[in-house]
């Protein structure tokens, strides 16, 4: 299962943010720097509306959504790539998730902490950024020596790596994110062995007091703290950022489905931060959902953007990849408008596709197989 880190400064709502998105109290939420220091890990549900509208069709039993992991990492601080704080930890725990969530606080609070002493998320930003990219002309210089020796004897794979190494570097040494390196698909290949900290892809979490939540919702940009992060993101990675509200989010976790959403109402808000968070980080890992529908359950199964068929076959069992004769296929908004699965047939539809057939989000599939 994919990993998305949520990493920020201390005292930014990290710790908060992770037990309102896993509906949990593991992460210790504290007014001081590092009351997170062993990484908490939680299994996420998406949301997806899809499976109840489905269920109704098919008079499905049960629904079962798709899941994305959630970790939650100590705070992070200036020198970090240095050791500084818990940073060595930090970096490494980092390294081992999938994308980024950074939480970036856009709120004021004299009640709060600070760690810095005044709230300024471009700046936020750009310290975890700057140690991110550090911590990796670090790892690169340190790779660069240890591949040389190989190359002058003549190790193509250790030649190709130094002149990889050779083009990202000054990159690097510019400030710059190895995301916003180009590089062919071969390339990208191998600089993925090189696990690079700022080629991971990045949502920033915008996180505003309760009640600045409605009006940065609806107009982001009328926000002076979340309008910075947006243009920075925009900027300098084609990022997202998405408004939250950390505080209030923890308190709908433990609300009722019909219990939140009364109290979203009452604040003008319609739709959940947390929820608007989980889907965008989901498509950022480059995650796809198919649906499958009958009287027993509705289900979403996670494929990867561009999984042919046969690929998305074998998420169910392998038993279905390795036998696949073909897919019987109707899009969501096919189905749903239509009403049913003879209806969609009868219009055209409900098709069969082979193992070249590309499976697109949304798709309700039925899969054919032998073994």
């Amino acid at each position: 299962m994919l990993k998305a880190g949520i990493v920020g400064l201390p005292n930014v709502g990290k710790s908060t943010l992770f037990n309102a998105v896993t509906r949990t109290r593991k992460a210790e939420a504290a007014n001081y720097p590092f009351c997170t220091i062993d990484p908490n890990v939680g299994i996420v549900n998406v949301p997806d509306e899809r499976l109840a509208v489905l269920s109704k069709i098919s008079g499905s039993k049960k629904l079962v959504p798709t899941a994305i992991e959630f970790v939650d990492i100590a705070g992070l601080v200036k020198g970090a790539s240095e050791g500084a704080g818990l940073g060595n930890q930090f970096l490494a725990n980092i390294r081992e998730t999938d994308a980024i969530v950074q939480v970036v606080r856009c709120f004021e609070n004299d009640d709060i902490i600070h760690e810095l002493g005044s709230v300024d998320p471009v700046r936020d930003i750009e310290i975890i950024n700057s140690e991110l990219i550090l911590a990796d002309i670090a790892a690169l210089e340190k790779r660069r020596s240890s591949r040389e020796k190989k190359a002058k004897g003549g190790d193509k794979e250790s030649k190709k790596e130094l002149e990889l190494i050779d083009q990202i570097l000054p990159h690097l040494n510019q400030g710059k994110p190895a995301l916003t390196f180009n590089l062919s698909d071969d390339d990208q290949a191998i600089v993925r062995n090189f696990f690079l900290l700022s080629s991971k892809r990045t949502i920033y979490a915008c996180n505003v007091s309760e009640d600045e939540l409605a009006g940065a919702k609806e107009n982001p940009d009328t926000h002076e703290q979340v309008a910075k992060v947006r243009a920075y993101a925009a900027e300098h990675s084609g990022s997202e950022a998405i408004v939250i509200s950390a505080r209030i989010e923890e308190e709908l976790s433990e609300l009722s489905a019909e219990e939140a959403a009364e109290f979203l109402s009452d604040m003008g808000v319609t739709d959940s931060g947390v929820s608007s968070l989980i889907k965008a980080v989901y498509h950022l890992l480059g995650l796809r959902t198919y649906l499958t529908t009958g009287v027993q359950e509705t289900r979403a199964w996670t494929i990867t953007e561009g999984d042919k068929a046969p690929a998305a076959a074998g998420v169910i069992h392998t038993d279905f990849e390795r036998g696949f004769i073909a897919a019987e296929v109707a899009h969501f908004d096919d189905l749903v408008a239509l009403g049913s699965k003879n209806a969609a047939k009868e219009a055209g539809k409900l098709r069969i596709e082979g193992k070249d057939y590309t499976v697109k989000d949304g798709d309700v599939i039925e899969f054919r197989f032998n073994v």
